[in-house]
């Protein structure tokens, strides 16, 4: 075994220290807060202030801000990355997400024809004579 090779300690395990291990700083931490602090105040002050008129345009921006939020708790508190695990994260993460996406889209399309079914009155048509 050369220098560089994984040591073992005594009870026989390898610790190899990667390329791949996860540096946790209170600096890391400092600037995730900072920015969660940022992407959860534009949004408040998005809807109080409302700035845009259509609210169909403040919900997109929130969602894009959200979106964005979701991916810095993953990187500064969950320390997750492509490298991280083998990949294996990194598939759970695009797993659950395409999951999320289907339980969501499924949702919006049976309330979506709840209430077109179930409530006909509510709809605007023509009296019959």
């Amino acid at each position: 075994m050369s220098a560089h090779d994984n040591t073992l300690d005594a009870h026989g395990h390898g610790h190899g220290h990667g390329e791949s291990e996860i540096h946790i700083s209170l600096s890391g931490y400092v600037t995730g807060f900072v920015l969660s602090v940022i992407l959860t105040a534009i949004p408040f002050w998005l809807v109080m202030g409302k700035v845009f008129d259509k609210s169909s345009t403040t919900a997109m921006v929130l969602l894009a801000l959200g979106a964005v939020q979701i991916v810095v708790h993953m990187i500064y508190f969950l320390h997750l990355n492509a490298k991280s695990e083998g990949g294996w994260n990194m598939l759970a993460l695009i797993f659950t997400l395409v999951l999320v996406v289907i339980a969501l889209t499924g949702t919006l399309w049976v309330m979506f024809h709840l209430n077109s079914n179930m409530m006909p009155g509510m709809q605007t048509t023509k009296n019959l004579p």
